[in-house]
């Protein structure tokens, strides 16, 4: 192996890694605030590319219809629980319109745009607002309920979850794979490396997401309240902070960064129905480099994978996913080591 393929092939690991790096602040988050191993993190990132592969066609997506069924499920279930609190029938109508206003209003506007096969900018930010509620969604439905209960339950749940939205993928998108235009067509040469104008989306946009992140946590209410019931649910919960209301801010803010990744991935790769797995499955191995805990370490780890994935295709193509996947048990094993073992979960 001379510079020249080590370059191209470090430019190609360095921009997964940007993509796993994404999902992996998208676990920790998740973990941190909820205690779930979000394993259906990767559902997302194919329901975004293959949401805008259909709506590319013309064509209205059933994630459509899921965002609309998960909605009325849960007016439903809000609606018994104000009317068993003693609220009054006008409160109460209020109260479900207001939760369905915007999957209503979401539905309409797919349902009028998807036969005019808008720019592709505008079927992405569409695309960004079928899927993101979801992800509040799903936790409203599945696992505020079980917030107390311990890991392992949870973790039962998103392994349910995961198989139930992959399910559904292959009844909205059927088995075969949607690959989605790029949003620059322009390539950059130096040297012996070419950089696409999608590359450079990829890392400005990873990059910028990052960043704002870190805004958000640092600098807004909402951000400093995930922040604190990460630390201490109960304390959070005694200091008025709603640990409901946090779980499904953390839940959205893991289905966007799941959509996005998946507009972002979907020009470079073939997207099918249970792509999304693999994917996310890499976010969760550049987690593990943070112990669930540590976004810096978590990001890190997302580009060691990237890089790793990217050489081991190069020597043994066939055992990339092996390769990748092996990898967790070291750090499983260290990370055992280094923290010992706790009867009681903490």
């Amino acid at each position: 192996m001379d510079f020249s393929i080590a370059s191209i092939l470090m430019l190609d690991g360095a921009t997964n890694g940007a993509i796993y790096a994404l999902l992996a602040l998208a676990t920790v988050l998740v973990f941190a605030i909820t205690r779930v191993i979000f394993i259906p993190q990767g559902e997302f990132v194919a329901y975004g590319a293959l949401t805008l592969a259909l709506l590319q066609l013309g064509k209205v997506p059933g994630t459509v219809w899921l965002l609309l069924a998960l909605a009325l499920i849960a007016a439903a279930l809000d609606v018994v629980a104000h009317a068993r609190r003693g609220f009054g029938a006008g409160r109460i109508a209020a109260l479900a319109l207001r939760s369905l206003a915007v999957p209503v209003v979401v539905v309409a506007i797919t349902w009028w745009a998807a036969p005019l096969k808008l720019p592709l900018l505008l079927q992405s930010l569409l695309t960004l607002a079928i899927v993101t509620p979801l992800g509040p969604l799903v936790y409203r439905l599945a696992y505020e309920k079980l917030a107390d209960a311990t890991v392992l339950v949870l973790l039962i749940v998103s392994v349910g979850v995961h198989f139930a939205l992959t399910g559904m993928g292959l009844v909205f998108f059927g088995a075969e794979g949607f690959r989605n235009p790029s949003f620059w067509d322009s390539r950059f040469s130096a040297g012996a490396l070419t950089l696409s104008g999608q590359t450079v989306i990829i890392f400005l946009v990873s990059i910028a997401l990052i960043i704002a992140l870190f805004l958000f946590f640092e600098r807004t209410l909402r951000g400093k309240a995930l922040r604190a019931t990460a630390v201490n649910r109960l304390g959070a919960r005694l200091m008025g902070i709603s640990t409901s209301g946090a779980g499904r801010l953390s839940f959205g803010l893991a289905a966007f960064m799941g959509a996005l990744s998946g507009l972002l991935i979907g020009p470079t790769t073939t997207m099918f129905y249970d792509s999304g797995f693999l994917i996310g499955l890499k976010g969760f191995v550049a987690a593990i480099f943070g112990g669930l805990a540590s976004y810096p370490a978590a990001a890190l780890g997302a580009v060691f994978v990237g890089l790793l994935e990217s050489f081991g295709s190069f020597y043994a193509s066939a055992f990339k996913e092996v390769i990748v996947f092996t990898l967790i048990l070291p750090v499983l094993l260290w990370r055992s080591f280094q923290h010992g073992h706790h009867d009681d979960e903490e």
